[in-house]
């Protein structure tokens, strides 16, 4: 399956839609957390039991993105959707087959192992095509795609709910909603896949934009022999792990914090707090990323690391005094835990080129994964060994606040080492070009005169 190459004047503003379409859908992952207390119920599962289909899920997702980055670029964003939407779909499906028979182990096959390949080749589908659409403004189509991804849980953890009162929190309840989930994202992805179009090779999608392959062009294989690509799997997985560590803890931690004072933080105030993260968090995606095309990357990703040091360094020494502080604060240091996601995408384009990007980006969210276990080790294992020796509220968290700030440091000056990749790296331009133009070639006998 290939991509149709555009039609002359068709629009690059009807690629972010195709994109958002995909990632709106399996940004679902984010709201698991309404399945597990239904779930435990009904078939008689623990916490760790009930998170391991999400858990896993995340580890396919960055194990597919890394090895099968570079078949995504080889087949194009139609064959990337269609597979993301296969997966994700079914994974969905065997997970009602599996609550509807009492079977565990099929949930968390389907929806960890099979959907959370969808998730990782759904992730990196649109990232190549969306920035050769834009390689004039890549940071803000990427974050607009991107952007999708972190606000998917705000559509399903409403909807979800919502199924499961009206379904039942019975094994039987539990299986209806899991397909509808299935049979509903199945058709929403397939908006993706019927509307993405890629650039012809030679074309400017706008009149003041670069020509799609202008640049250094690097293949995925070279790229990761480059300090440049280690380097920012450094800064990657430094700003990662710094937001996932209030995120993951948000709730406790700011209980913890205001315990003592004398107006303690409230259940409903805590997940209203969460849910300010979470607005902030996609918020950052779109709003950062845009802004690094304006700023650059590199001086983004200085304010990312630097910036969010010092929220980190407001929090430690006065978050307890002033909750509009502490929760300022945290929402800065999400707001860049969203955007650092959405600006990978662009930084990996101004580095390597555009030629395999996609690839590169699979192999760089490697670093997500390690984020995904460091962060909340850190915070939850310090939080624990503290309460072991008998303190509380903001002690338990102050040892962890300052290794964030140390990580942070240690990925901004990753960031500061980053240099343009060296002229031995590049593809011939020829070469490049003749492989791109190979490709149209080909999509164009495939598609009918009028695609």
């Amino acid at each position: 399956m290939s991509p149709p190459v555009a039609p002359p004047g068709w629009s690059r503003w009807l690629v972010p839609p195709a994109a958002l379409a995909v990632h709106l859908s399996i940004g679902q992952a984010y709201a698991w957390s309404v399945f597990k207390p239904p779930l435990e119920s009904a078939l008689g599962l623990s916490g760790t039991q009930s998170a391991l289909p999400f858990q896993l899920g995340i580890v396919m997702l960055g194990l597919s993105a890394a090895f099968g980055g570079t078949l995504v670029e080889r087949r194009g964003p139609r064959w990337a959707m269609t597979v993301a939407l296969i997966c994700f779909s079914s994974g969905f499906l065997l997970s009602a087959l599996g609550a509807a028979t009492e079977q565990y182990w099929l949930i968390v096959f389907g929806y960890g192992f099979v959907g959370g390949i969808g998730l990782g080749i759904g992730y990196i589908s649109p990232v190549s095509t969306l920035i050769k659409w834009f390689p004039d403004r890549p940071g803000m189509a990427t974050g607009i795609a991107i952007m999708g991804f972190g606000g998917g849980a705000l559509i399903a953890s409403p909807w979800s709910a919502q199924m499961l009162e009206s379904f039942g929190t019975d094994n039987v309840g539990i299986a209806y909603a899991f397909l509808v989930h299935g049979l509903t994202y199945a058709v929403f992805m397939s908006l993706g896949v019927l509307l993405v179009r890629v650039p012809p090779p030679t074309a400017r999608p706008a009149a003041d934009a670069p020509a799609v392959t202008a640049g250094p062009q690097v293949t995925a294989r070279s790229a990761v022999r480059t300090p440049q690509f280690w380097l920012l799997w450094l800064v990657l997985c430094m700003n990662v792990t710094a937001g996932i560590g209030i995120l993951e803890k948000a709730a406790p931690m700011i209980t913890d914090f205001f315990a003592d004072s004398s107006a303690p933080v409230s259940a409903t105030a805590a997940a209203g707090f969460v849910a300010l993260l979470s607005a902030a968090n996609m918020a950052g995606r779109i709003g950062w990323s845009t802004t690094s095309d304006l700023i650059g990357r590199k001086n983004i990703y200085r304010v990312y690391l630097g910036v969010g040091a010092l929220m980190y360094a407001l929090i430690w020494s006065l978050g307890d005094t002033s909750k509009p502080l502490f929760v300022l604060a945290a929402l800065v240091i999400l707001s860049f835990y969203g955007g650092g996601f959405a600006t990978a995408p662009a930084y990996l384009k101004d580095l390597f080129g555009t030629y395999q990007v996609g690839a590169i980006h699979g192999r760089l969210l490697t670093a997500w994964s390690t984020a995904g276990v460091l962060g909340p080790l850190i915070v939850n294992w310090v939080a624990d060994r503290q309460e072991e020796a008998g303190k509380h509220g903001p002690s338990l968290y102050g040892v962890s606040l300052l290794v964030m700030i140390g990580l942070l440091a240690v990925g901004f000056v990753a960031n500061e080492l980053v240099r343009p990749v060296h002229p031995r790296h590049h593809e011939p331009a020829a070469d490049a070009s003749a492989t791109t133009s190979e490709e149209a070639a080909d999509d164009r006998r495939e598609q009918p005169e009028s695609a």
